[in-house]
């Protein structure tokens, strides 16, 4: 955070204190609101409008950073604290071509230091010019070895180039940048010796997605010869994946030791898989118990003659970049006159009260708000025409289950999507969905709307 360069009063000091400490401690609401009185006094003050910016980045009002950001700048541009921040902001709105000259004036002048390359790296990226950002990253890489950003910047951009053995080996980093807690597991993590005689536990990580996404490449160990394949699995994809190929067992959590000779993270396999082949392997295949599908199909049954499509606006409300994966739940209403089209919710989730208390759920039935977990929510996929979704787990588990869905991008996807194209390898029955321009959702429904009536007139 900024330091102001101005001698406040006592009392005035005693605010700008507080708003210092209250960010720091992670009193968000606090620091908000002193920095807020501390501004209406001091409105030159660009390290404390920086810091506001900061803040409020990271509770995801981006419109209202950048303009905290904006105002900072225009008071301080040189400083390079400012100049960072407003360069993160550009970054997450989309405007890249106005943070990278910043991102590389600041490593221009700071070549001595890491993180300035690593975030210039990371905006090459972003705009799709992957070559140049494995060139920026791998010179980062040579001259700071042991800068784990840098290392991890650089396996986000091998893999968005479809580059899967070196960005998978790279992305062994994730968990020495902060971002993850590290394991803390009383057996020895595998490091790709034999597995002759010993079980192996395979543990998940990070999102539902990912979990649900990388299960693809849990045969890979059988090369390796293990006793036992366990699987770990959180309750709500459990009965999901029930039976699924290559693991002899799935528990929850992390059983005893005794139970277990070695542990791997599943984000783990891909690397030995893609060191033996370019080849993406086809999704898991999903269990379906007939429980769920009876009660999708009891569910759906007033519904058998519309175009039924399955929609999802947001995710997880704690993953950082929430705010521009999702798209407002209100964008749903410019579908509502397609005639023979119909909607249903399938969001589980704190979004869903907003969704309830406006009145759209009159309209958009919510099917997904009383489902018990991923089965139950693949169950109605199977009953859907359509799955139209934000990048969530929502868009796995369809893509897994090789029903039609359509997956809508914001301007800076997540690698898996690469930076271009309507087509993954990963899901052969999706397709991918862009923005046009960062942020504009609106006009990604008025481009995918004659495409749905076009769809419901020929199932009418």
């Amino acid at each position: 955070m900024a330091e102001a360069a101005s001698a406040p009063q006592p009392a005035q000091a005693d605010l700008r204190a507080r708003a210092l400490a209250a960010h720091r401690a992670g009193q968000l609401a606090e620091a908000r609101e002193a920095y807020a009185a501390w501004l209406a006094r001091h409105p030159g003050d660009a390290g404390f409008w920086s810091n506001l910016g900061a803040l409020l980045r990271s509770e995801g009002q981006l419109s209202l950073a950048l303009h905290a950001q904006r105002r900072a700048a225009a008071l301080e541009p040189e400083g390079r604290g400012i100049r960072n921040n407003l360069a993160n902001i550009l970054h997450d709105t989309g405007a890249f071509d106005e943070a990278l000259p910043l991102r590389q004036a600041l490593a221009e002048a700071h070549p001595e230091e890491a993180e300035p390359r690593a975030m210039l790296g990371k905006t090459l990226r972003s705009m799709g010019r992957l070559e140049e950002s494995i060139a920026v990253l791998k010179s980062g890489v040579a001259r700071f070895p042991g800068h784990a950003e840098t290392r991890l910047q650089l396996s986000l951009s091998q893999l968005a180039a479809g580059a899967y053995a070196e960005g998978f080996a790279n992305y062994a980093i994730r968990w020495e940048t902060g971002e993850l807690t590290p394991r803390r597991i009383g057996r020895p993590k595998w490091e790709g010796e034999s597995l002759a005689g010993k079980r192996i536990l395979v543990l998940p990580e990070q999102g539902f997605g990912d979990a649900i996404a990388f299960l693809r490449f849990l045969p890979v160990l059988r090369q390796f010869s293990p006793a036992e394949v366990i699987l770990s699995a959180e309750g709500p994809v459990h009965r999901l994946i029930e039976g699924i190929d290559g693991a002899g067992s799935i528990v929850r959590g992390v059983p005893e030791e005794a139970e277990f000779d070695v542990w791997a993270n599943v984000m783990d396999l891909p690397a030995l898989h893609f060191a033996l082949t370019d080849e993406v392997p086809g999704p898991a295949a999903l269990t379906l118990p007939e429980e769920a599908t009876r009660r999708a199909r009891a569910m759906t049954a007033p519904h058998r003659g519309a175009f039924r499509v399955g929609v999802v606006w947001t995710g997880s409300l704690t993953y950082r970049g929430n705010a521009q994966r999702s798209f407002p739940h209100e964008r749903l209403h410019d579908l509502l006159d397609v005639p023979g089209l119909r909607m249903f919710s399938l969001y589980k989730g704190p979004k869903l009260k907003e969704f309830r208390e406006d009145g759209t759920a009159a309209l958009i039935p919510d099917f997904g708000g009383s489902e018990r977990d991923f089965a139950d929510n693949a169950a109605m996929m199977k009953e859907m025409d359509l799955i139209l979704t934000s990048d969530t787990a929502t868009a796995h588990v369809a893509g897994s289950l090789g029903v039609p869905v359509w997956l809508l991008l914001h301007t800076d996807p997540f690698w898996l999507w690469r930076p271009s194209g309507e087509r993954t390898p990963w899901y052969p029955s999706m397709r991918l969905v862009r923005q046009s321009a960062p942020g504009d959702w609106a006009e990604v429904f008025a481009r995918l709307k004659p495409e749905l009536a076009a769809l419901a007139a020929e199932k009418a």
